[in-house]
């Protein structure tokens, strides 16, 4: 079940959306995959698009690495996304919780995420909550930090190809703390 919680018009080209729902099924250009540094996609979001694109996506992800080695946070990878709805994936690396300047690692992941995404003319796409699972950062500063990066991204890249930005999270306690800094950002009467 997708369900669209808060819709923003940022201008007359652009929204930011966030949705409940699976991130493996966004019907979007690109997906952006909470990966880890080596591209090995076994549990977490990473696991689930494995799941549900097939082996194709983790056969892209080796050959990435054989060519051009580990993902860094300002260094995403981008595969084609198998049998997913979208047409490809941009695997982006988000900090782990305590191994220091958390937060601009994160607001990097994202924002080359867009950088790469806008590169390759991608018109759409949907990000999960990265680091904010298993990687251990907080949820509320997780939601501040990615927020930031698609806002500063936005507004230092007015031509960009992007023209929808979607915030996707399957878990509820993720979509309270998100929709909370929505909210708090933009009023109702400004959706």
């Amino acid at each position: 079940m997708t369900k669209l919680m808060v819709d923003i018009r940022l201008d007359p080209d652009r929204r930011l959306k966030l949705v409940h729902g699976d991130l493996a099924e966004a019907r979007v250009d690109v997906i952006v995959n909470a990966a880890n540094a080596q591209l090995q996609h076994g549990g977490g979001v990473a696991g689930a698009i494995v799941r549900k694109g097939g082996r194709t996506i983790q056969r892209e992800s080796d050959a990435w690495i054989r060519e051009y080695g580990p993902i860094a946070h300002d260094r995403p990878a981008l595969t084609t996304a198998g049998n997913l709805p979208s047409q490809f994936v941009i695997h982006a690396v988000g900090p782990v919780w305590g191994e220091g300047d958390e937060e601009k690692k994160l607001h990097a992941a994202v924002f080359h995420a867009l950088l790469l995404a806008d590169k390759h003319n991608f018109k759409s796409l949907a990000l999960p909550a990265i680091s904010t699972g298993i990687f251990g950062f907080s949820k509320e500063l997780g939601a501040r930090t990615i927020l930031d990066a698609i806002l500063d991204y936005l507004q230092g890249h007015p031509e960009t190809s992007l023209e929808e930005i979607q915030v996707v999270l399957i878990d509820q306690p993720s979509i309270d703390v998100f929709k909370k800094e929505f909210l708090k950002r933009w009023s109702e009467s400004e959706k």
